[in-house]
């Protein structure tokens, strides 16, 4: 089935883009007055991390935020490659690479061999600084390293393996993630919303953006950050606005939407086309089901 997939998943990126292009490096300025990353910690281990150890050292470090996983296909900040460069040319190359993002300043974790162990070497960086560059889908999506926390139940179906209510439906015409959660209670939707001042329509609409943006965060944690290699954007540039702004829902948009007084099926938060033709949509029905699709022209 695995092969069936990659051959769905060839046919869909086929024919569109060239690769993905990649941000210049930097190496530090001879004079540079302060360095774009610092070293701030580092954890040994005597054998290799188990996987339990490691992540309890990085949520100690990192705190309440996400660690996301650094993709080696994906654009590269500057900031980031001031660190791996030297380390990418030498023979102590890292395991993997993490970043934080919810803090003062963005945090690095790299994963290297240490002798027989390992070592968890952390960094300061100033910022994320990648120059925004059109979204687009990578030429070659291979199953195994795309959908790697996924297990495949059908020709063109996956299942996340933590959480079973996470899938994917993969075929030649487009990808589709879903994830169902439902609240509580569903999103309201206030039925005398245009007869409101402009002022308490100013404080609704900003309600509900904040609303969105956290559905919007959510989404990037179940559809982005559980896949690998997808898209060229590293997974924290999709919350940076130089890369999103001109793709979310705006307030325009959203006031249109409360003025109808009823509940939508669905609202759309996200909507970009990629380099490549492909459009890609983030989708929610305020009320726990959440999509993100991705279709060919």
């Amino acid at each position: 089935m695995r092969l069936i997939t990659a051959l769905l998943l060839l046919a869909f990126v086929a024919g569109f883009a060239a690769p993905a292009p990649k941000t210049a490096t930097k190496t530090a300025p001879a004079k540079a007055a302060v360095a774009p990353a610092r070293l701030f910690g580092a954890v040994d281990s005597r054998s290799e991390f188990s996987g339990g150890r490691l992540f309890a050292v990085l949520d100690s470090v990192g705190g309440s935020g996400t660690w996301m996983e650094w993709d080696v296909n994906g654009i590269r900040d500057p900031s980031v490659m001031y660190v791996l460069d030297p380390l990418l040319a030498s023979s102590n190359k890292p395991k993997m690479v993490w970043v934080i993002s919810e803090r003062v300043k963005p945090l690095m974790a790299v994963l290297l061999p240490k002798g027989s162990g390992e070592a968890l070497v952390f960094y300061e960086l100033t910022t994320l600084d990648a120059k925004p560059v059109p979204l687009q889908m990578n030429r070659v999506l291979s199953p195994d390293v795309v959908f790697r926390d996924y297990r495949q139940v059908g020709a063109s179906e996956f299942v996340h393996l933590d959480k079973p209510n996470l899938k994917v439906v993969a075929t030649d015409k487009s990808i589709r993630f879903s994830y169902m959660n439902p609240d509580a209670s569903p999103l309201r939707f206030d039925r005398d919303f245009a007869k409101k001042t402009v002022v308490e329509k100013k404080n609704e609409v900003r309600n509900y953006r904040d609303f969105f943006d956290y559905e919007y965060v959510l989404m990037l944690r179940a559809f982005v950050q559980s896949t690998r290699g997808l898209f060229n954007w590293q997974a924290w540039h999709w919350y940076m606005p130089a890369f999103n702004s001109r793709a979310m829902i705006s307030d325009a948009e959203l006031e249109a939407i409360l003025s109808r007084g009823v509940p939508p099926q669905s609202v759309t938060i996200f909507k970009m086309k990629a380099s490549g033709g492909q459009w890609v949509e983030f989708k929610t029905n305020g009320n726990g089901f959440y999509e993100m699709v991705i279709t060919n022209p």
